[in-house]
């Protein structure tokens, strides 16, 4: 309790005699919104900002419908002053009729690079025919970098061999943003389905030489998780949050790992952050560039049962309580993603809508004493 209130007054203290922004605001802004560009939904958000302060929005632009295979194409649109306004759509990767998704991209603070890691799979074939291996083809994973913050991006690459196990079926990057260790390891959560067992765990795979290669590291020891984000603590473990389908338990699954992602802990669960089994993001913030405390921030639909009630929490203690809750949008929502902008102010990148989650994705721009103030 007494660490709590520490935090709770450094925090504070940072807010309101360290920023610019020292008023509590919430701006709300559509990025994407479906049924424009020639696009009939947008999903599966994924946003970082660059070395040099450049905010990259991605997502999947699905042509058909709302489905997850099919002709999708990885859409992104640009911010260079802190997601006041925003570039038109570019197309970083559009294979005809097939599938190119599961955006989650990374930035290296030593080079400037973004690397953005992808799947691919035939849009003929649905996750189900995958998972059975009887489709066309099975699912793929690609990468793509940019050297000039998003303007223009490499041909895709296929990285299978190196971070796809042989008798693993479905394959999934992220979806969100991956985050580059204090000593460079640069690293993308995924998961993976078994081909015997039909089993999925949720993984990660890493780079240590700034992007050029890329290796996997742990699976978690147990099953039932898919869908993860990571994030670094202040004592340098890591901790992955996971979507979780034991559905005794309506929480996140979490694990950590003391050896820089090689392997995990066995599973514990948040009761605290609830979820209808769905995508969730996590991050660090460090009001205080000379404090080794992170505080972390975590984003989801906070809801048992239906995908709605998006909300951000915050924990001061490496995720052991999270004291700190407000709600963005109370109504249909469903994945997100969170960062911290430039100017140590916060965004979460996430779909909403009235009648389902799946009809535009929203950036939620906020600093701290929104998220600190009394409701």
């Amino acid at each position: 309790m007494k660490k709590y209130f520490l935090w709770v007054l450094t925090a504070t203290f940072f807010i309101f005699n360290c920023s610019a922004n020292n008023k509590p605001f919430l701006h709300q802004t559509d990025i994407f919104i479906s049924g424009t560009d020639g696009y009939h939904t947008y999903r599966i958000p994924a946003i970082i900002a660059t070395k040099k302060g450049t905010i990259l929005a991605f997502c999947e632009g699905r042509k058909g419908g709302q489905s997850d295979s099919g002709d999708i194409d990885l859409v992104l649109k640009r911010s260079t002053n802190g997601g006041k306004s925003w570039s038109r759509l570019m197309i970083v990767w559009d294979d005809g009729n097939n599938t190119c998704g599961n955006p989650c991209a990374v930035a290296d603070r030593k080079t400037g690079e973004v690397f953005l890691l992808m799947t691919h799979n035939f849009g003929s074939d649905r996750e189900p025919k995958i998972i059975d291996q009887t489709g066309r083809g099975t699912r793929t994973v690609r990468l793509t970098k940019s050297a000039d913050d998003g303007l223009t991006w490499s041909k895709p690459v296929n990285i299978t061999q190196s971070v796809k196990q042989k008798n693993w079926t479905w394959y999934a990057t992220g979806p969100g943003a991956g985050i580059q260790l204090q000593n460079g390891r640069l690293i993308i959560p995924c998961d993976h389905i078994e081909a015997e067992t039909k089993k999925y765990y949720s993984h990660i795979i890493y780079s240590d030489d700034h992007g050029q290669t890329w290796q996997p590291g742990g699976s978690t020891p147990t099953d039932k998780v898919n869908e993860c984000e990571v994030v670094e603590l202040s004592d340098g473990t890591l901790y992955l949050s996971m979507r979780n389908y034991d559905r005794s338990k309506k929480a996140r699954a979490y694990a950590t790992s003391t050896d820089g992602g090689l392997s995990w802990s066995a599973f514990g669960h948040d009761t605290t952050l609830i979820e209808p089994i769905c995508q969730a993001s996590i991050r660090s913030y460090t009001p205080v560039d000379s404090i080794r405390q992170k505080l972390i921030l975590f984003s989801n639909p906070a809801s048992k049962e239906k995908r709605e009630k998006m909300t951000v929490r915050l924990s001061f203690d490496d995720c052991r309580s999270w004291p700190i809750a407000r709600t963005i949008y109370p109504g249909p929502a469903a994945y997100s993603c969170l960062i911290v902008l430039p100017d140590k102010s916060i965004a979460c990148f996430y779909e909403r809508g009235k009648e389902n989650p799946y009809e535009k994705i929203t950036l939620a721009r906020f600093n701290l004493p929104w998220l600190l103030e009394e409701k």
